[in-house]
Parts: C-alpha cells; structure tokens; sequence
C-alpha cells in the first residue's frame, strides 16, 4: 500500500493566532495563510520536511465542547526547559486524570491537550539516533 498522513486538521474560531501559537512552539514555517486556513509545515530542508504530516488549521464557528480526540505528544531534549517555553507562549498545564506520570500534560490557546514527554536515555536511543528520535546516520 502507498499511503501516508500529509495534514493533522485542527478545528479553531482563529487560524492564525492558534497557528501562531504551533509555529513557535514548533519551530516550523507558514506554507499557506488564508482567512480560512493555515498550514505550517517543519523547516524546509529539515530531515522533517516532506516526511512529517503538515498542521492545518482550519477556521469553524463553533466551539470546542469536549476533549481531544486525537492529541500531538512533543519530545523534547529538555522536558522541564521545553515546558517552560510552551508555557510563556501561552500554554498551560491541565489534569485530565493523568496521575503520576513521566509526560506533562498540556493545552494550546484554545484548550487543546497535547502532551509534552520526557526526553529519551542514550540507553533507549538505537543507534543513529539523536535524544529527539531523529535519524542521524542513514546506515542500520
């Protein structure tokens, strides 16, 4: 089968501004920015581009009502650096029942929950792999 996500949809009253909030967290480019639609896709030339599916935002009118049914989990080098960041971008921490856990559970400007996780131990990396889970060597 030749398949593969190209875009993660994100329902919002104000594209841009949630963009704007995902684009700094991330670190990515604008692609596309229409009153109805934004898309940001990872840094052109990155080993991400073209691999990792797009983030389109898309303008409704109604409300967000209940909770995520599909979440992003960011990994980080530095969780605690990394929560500090997303936090003074205009995120916050939230419970959804989480418990005692190693991720920080987090939502975006408009209340959507994504979960920020520890970052991995040289002893979880594979070889060829940096502390973020990229491929650093094309060689198995």
């Amino acid at each position: 089968m030749e398949i593969r996500i190209q875009s993660l949809c994100i329902d919002t009253a104000d594209p841009a501004r949630l963009a704007e909030f995902w684009e700094a967290a991330l670190g990515w480019r604008r692609t596309t920015a229409e009153e109805e639609e934004v898309v940001l896709e990872p840094p052109e030339g990155s080993s991400e581009d073209g691999i990792v599916p797009d983030l389109l935002f898309l303008k409704v009118d109604d409300a967000r009502m209940v909770k995520n049914r599909l979440h992003l989990d960011l990994r980080p080098a530095d969780q605690a650096a990394e929560v500090a960041r997303l936090e003074a971008l205009g995120a916050r921490r939230v419970s959804v029942g989480q418990g005692d856990v190693t991720w920080v559970v987090m939502a975006d400007p408009d209340g959507n929950e994504f979960c920020v996780l520890r970052a991995l131990t040289p002893v979880e990396l594979p070889s060829g792999f940096d502390a973020l889970g990229r491929r650093t060597t094309s060689g198995r």
